[in-house]
């Protein structure tokens, strides 16, 4: 199957849902990462602001960062480029591209000190493979984040027996 492929289908999957069903969908997931050793360990975490057919993010921003870790969320800069930028709090967002809520806080560059980096996607299937939007945003970032563990995060609707992968692909540690 192609990518494209693939991506239509999840589309079509996430459209039989309601807003409110996603949002309850989004409670079993994100209770999983808020409990996963890996999250409880990170001093500091590469999150996402979520869009409204993603996983539901935007507690767990929240919440990790009053519990004291420093969160980093990812900027949309141009096509297809994105760069890093401290969380410290709801004041701290603006919209950003595609409608995101993005923080305008203090520039991350030192990748190297990220533990954990939560990924969005498409679809995943069980060896960690990820497919994407089409935009190729995470596939320029996640290279630079080689060091660090990486959970992809979806509805269960969303993993699939076999992600279309290239050599230049990042899997993901887990998949939640």
């Amino acid at each position: 199957m192609l990518k494209n492929e693939l991506r239509k289908i999840i589309r079509d999957r996430k459209r039989q849902f309601s807003q409110q069903q996603l949002g309850e969908l989004s409670l079993a997931v994100i209770r999983r990462l808020m409990v996963h050793p890996r999250v409880e360990q990170a001093a500091t975490l590469l999150l996402y602001y979520s869009l409204p057919d993603e996983v539901d993010t935007h507690q767990a921003v929240y919440l990790l960062s009053q519990r004291g870790h420093r969160v980093v969320l990812p900027v949309v800069t141009g096509e297809g480029t994105m760069e890093l930028r401290l969380f410290t709090g709801e004041a701290d967002l603006r919209p950003g591209a595609f409608g995101i809520m993005e923080p305008v806080g203090q520039l991350v560059t030192d990748y190297d000190h990220i533990d954990l980096a939560v990924v969005p996607g498409m679809a995943f299937d069980a060896c960690g493979h990820r497919l994407g939007r089409g935009k190729g945003y995470y596939d320029r970032l996640l290279p630079r984040l080689s060091h660090c563990y990486k959970i992809g995060i979806c509805f269960d609707f969303q993993k699939v027996p076999s992600v279309p992968t290239e050599p230049t692909d990042i899997a993901m540690d887990e998949v939640l």
